[in-house]
C-alpha cells in the first residue's frame, strides 16, 4: 500500500459539483490500494473575497486578524470534502494546518513551513481514514498564532506533508493538464510536457510560471519527493517533476531538451536610483535599505558611471506590491547615498527562456533576441543564469513577444488547442 498526498486547488472545489468530483477522484486513488492524504485551497476565489471584505472594513488589516480570516476559507472546504467523502462510504477526517503539526514562522501573511509534525495525519490514514488537510495555514512555533503561507500556500503544504509523511508521490490538481511550454492562457499552442527536471521548473515557477510555486518545487527538489502536476477535471496523465525521468518500459531516457519553455511575469515593477555617486557603498546603502523593509528584489542593472560625473543609475526588479514600501525606503536614505532621484515604473513585464540545455549549446542567446526583435520589442533590462534568460520588457509587448519566442524556439505543438478547464490558473 502507497502513500499519496494530493492538492487541489481553489477551482477544482470551487462550487458543489467540483467538491463532489473531487471526491470522487479521492475516493477512486483510496480503493486503488492507497493511502490519501488531501490537501484543499479555499473554494474558487474565496480567498480573495475575503480580503476585500477585510479592505473594507479596514484599510490595513492587521495581520493576526487577517491569518485568522483567511483560513476560515480552507476550512470551509476541507468540511465539505469530508463530508462528501462520506457520502460515498468511506472515512474522512478534516484538519486545520495547525492540527495536521504544519508549524512555521511567525510572520503573518507570508510564514514559512519551520517543521511538520503529522502525528495525528498518519494515526488518521494509519486507521483507515481518508485525511483532508487544509491547505495555505499553519500555526507560529513562538505563539500559537495562527499564520499563511501566502499566495500558492497549498502546494507547499502538500509537498511539506509528502515529506514528512514519506509518501510516494506528492499529486498536483489544478485546472490544466499539467505543465505547459508556455501560459495556455496566452499561448494557445504551448506544449504540455511529460516530465520536467526540479531544475527547470524551479526556473520556471521563479520566472512567473502559475502552475507551481516556487517554494513547493524548492521544498519537493530538497526532500526528492516527486510531483504529479494534473488536471482535477480530466483523467488525462499530467506532467511530473523530479530529479529524473521516469523510465518507460525499459526505454532509455533521452537526452534533455534544449529549452523547457517560455515564462512571463507581470507582478513586477522597476525602480531606478538615478545619479548614485560611483563609490564602494552606495550600492550596498541602497540594497540594505531595500533589504530592511524585507523586499525581495529580482533583477539587478547597474550602468557605467558617467566619466564626467562619476554618476551611475541602478535599476531593479521587485513586485508590484511592495513598490511603495520600496520607494519609502529609498527616500529615508537619499541624504545618506547622495543620488539624484527616483524612477519608479510599474507597466513592465518579464519574459523568460528556460532549459538546462541552452548551456551547452551555442546561439541560443542570439535567437531569443532575434526573436523579441523581429516582434518589435524593446529590451530594457537583462539578466542571465546557466539555464535561463530574462528580460524586462513594456507590459503592452508581453504577449506578442512570449508568442513570437514560442515559435522561434520550435516549442508549438501541432496538436489541437491547451485546454483550460476554469479558474485563474491555481
Amino acid at each position: 500500500m502507497g502513500l499519496v498526498v494530493q492538492k487541489y486547488g481553489g477551482s477544482s472545489v470551487a462550487d458543489a459539483e467540483g467538491i463532489k468530483r473531487v471526491a470522487k477522484r479521492i475516493v477512486e486513488s483510496k480503493k486503488n490500494g492507497n493511502q490519501v492524504v488531501a490537501v484543499v485551497s479555499a473554494m474558487g476565489d474565496s480567498t480573495d473575497e475575503l480580503i476585500d471584505l477585510a479592505e473594507q472594513v479596514s484599510p490595513i488589516p492587521a495581520g493576526r486578524e487577517l491569518d485568522m480570516l483567511l483560513t476560515a476559507g480552507e476550512r470551509i472546504s476541507m468540511a465539505l470534502l469530508a463530508m462528501a467523502i462520506k457520502n460515498l462510504g468511506h472515512e474522512a477526517q478534516s484538519f486545520t494546518g495547525s492540527q495536521a503539526g504544519v508549524i512555521t514562522d511567525s510572520v503573518h501573511n507570508k510564514a514559512r513551513i519551520i517543521d511538520v509534525t503529522p502525528g495525528r495525519i498518519k494515526t488518521s490514514v494509519d486507521e483507515g481514514n481518508i485525511a483532508i488537510v487544509a491547505g495555505f495555514q499553519g500555526v507560529s512555533q513562538d505563539n500559537k498564532d495562527i499564520t499563511t503561507l501566502g499566495r500558492g500556500g497549498s502546494d507547499t503544504t502538500a509537498v511539506a506533508l509528502a515529506a514528512a509523511l514519506d509518501a510516494d508521490v506528492c499529486e498536483i490538481y489544478t485546472d490544466v493538464d499539467g505543465v505547459f511550454t508556455a501560459d495556455p492562457r496566452v499561448v494557445k499552442k504551448a506544449r504540455k510536457m511529460d516530465w520536467i527536471s526540479f531544475e527547470d521548473m524551479l526556473e520556471l515557477a521563479a520566472s512567473g510560471s502559475k502552475v507551481l510555486l516556487h517554494r513547493c518545487v524548492e521544498y519537493a527538489r530538497r526532500y526528492n519527493i516527486p510531483i504529479h502536476v494534473r488536471s482535477s477535471f480530466s483523467g488525462l496523465p499530467g506532467t511530473w517533476v523530479s530529479n529524473e525521468r521516469p523510465s518507460e518500459g525499459g526505454a532509455e531516457q533521452v537526452e534533455h531538451a534544449i529549452i523547457s519553455g517560455v515564462a512571463h511575469d507581470v507582478s513586477e515593477a522597476k525602480v531606478t536610483v538615478v545619479g548614485v555617486p560611483d563609490k564602494p557603498g552606495e550600492a550596498a546603502a541602497i540594497f540594505r535599505a531595500i533589504a530592511d523593509a524585507e523586499i525581495n528584489i529580482d533583477m539587478v542593472v547597474q550602468n557605467v558611471s558617467a566619466a564626467s560625473t562619476g554618476l551611475t543609475d541602478i535599476s531593479f526588479t521587485l513586485p508590484k506590491t511592495d513598490g511603495k514600501k520600496a520607494t519609502s525606503a529609498l527616500e529615508k536614505i537619499k541624504p545618506k547615498v547622495g543620488y539624484d532621484s527616483l524612477r519608479y515604473d510599474d507597466q513592465v513585464a518579464k519574459i523568460s527562456l528556460v532549459g538546462a540545455g541552452m548551456k551547452t549549446n551555442p546561439g541560443v542567446t542570439a535567437q531569443f533576441f532575434e526573436a523579441l526583435s523581429d516582434a518589435g520589442v524593446n529590451i530594457e533590462l537583462i539578466s542571465t543564469s546557466e539555464i535561463r534568460i530574462s528580460v524586462v520588457t513594456r507590459a503592452d509587448d508581453v504577449l506578442g513577444a512570449v508568442q513570437a519566442v514560442h515559435t522561434s524556439f520550435g516549442l508549438d505543438s501541432d496538436s489541437d488547442e491547451a485546454v483550460v478547464y476554469g479558474g485563474t490558473g491555481r
